[in-house]
């Protein structure tokens, strides 16, 4: 069961960015006002329409951007982990050594993530091309390697966006049941995804965020049923 204490506080946060260069560019708000908490051991879901902000969500989350309003209080030492694409790989390096720049870059220690490329080059199922450099990849195959170092990561918080569904069938269900697994052992996960039947399986609670405000937050049936409801007026 969740802790009590939430790990994670948002208070009306806000989120800008400008459409022009400059300091008089005209600021578009990404995130306008989210309040929410997150507890250790729960998996919860966010929803929303496309350019809601929720990928921007994530990004606050993951601590790569700073609020331009509003709080976010952490609790305790927890580290935090988007499952990215690229992980900020470089194109002509090749898997394995990527692997040990993204890894370090989610905060592992040099011979921390050594000790896990076998691993990640395992899960990743890319055999040869681990050694090949990563310009050379296919989109499906950069998701792969891009999940399988995230993964073994293994953050105290994970947070996973819904665009990570790109390859084959057979990699996206061996990633779902993965990420599964890791909630039944509850690892602590933060969720973005269009699928409510993967939502309200997976979830505890759900929160909802419509142009960059906090609509609803509460249980699966609950708010994707509030949601569901405004996609056909």
């Amino acid at each position: 069961m969740p802790d009590i204490h939430p790990i994670l506080s948002l208070h009306q946060v806000g989120v800008f960015y400008r459409r022009h260069r400059g300091i008089f560019g005209e600021p578009f708000w990404a995130l306008k006002e989210v309040s929410f908490k997150l507890h250790a051991g729960e998996t919860l879901g966010i929803i929303g329409r496309n350019g809601a902000g929720k990928s921007t969500l994530l990004r606050l989350l993951a601590g790569i951007i700073k609020p331009d309003r509003g709080e976010v209080q952490r609790s305790g030492g927890y580290r935090t982990s988007l499952l990215s694409l690229n992980l900020g790989f470089i194109p002509y390096l090749n898997g394995r050594e990527n692997a040990m720049l993204g890894g370090m870059l989610l905060g592992l220690r040099r011979h921390e993530i050594a000790a896990r490329l076998e691993q990640i080059k395992a899960f990743s199922e890319l055999e040869d091309f681990f050694e090949r450099p990563i310009n050379t990849y296919s989109s499906g195959m950069l998701a792969r390697l891009g999940f399988s170092v995230a993964f073994q990561a293994d953050p105290d918080i994970l947070l996973i966006d819904e665009v990570l569904g790109v390859g084959d069938a057979q990699f996206n269900q061996k990633s779902t049941l993965a990420m599964q697994e890791k909630i039944k052992a509850g690892k602590t996960v933060v969720f973005v995804s269009h699928n409510g039947q993967i939502i309200h399986e997976i979830c505890d609670r759900v929160v909802w965020i419509e142009n960059g405000v906090t609509q609803a937050e509460g249980s699966p049936h609950e708010v994707l049923s509030a949601y569901h409801k405004t996609l056909h007026l």
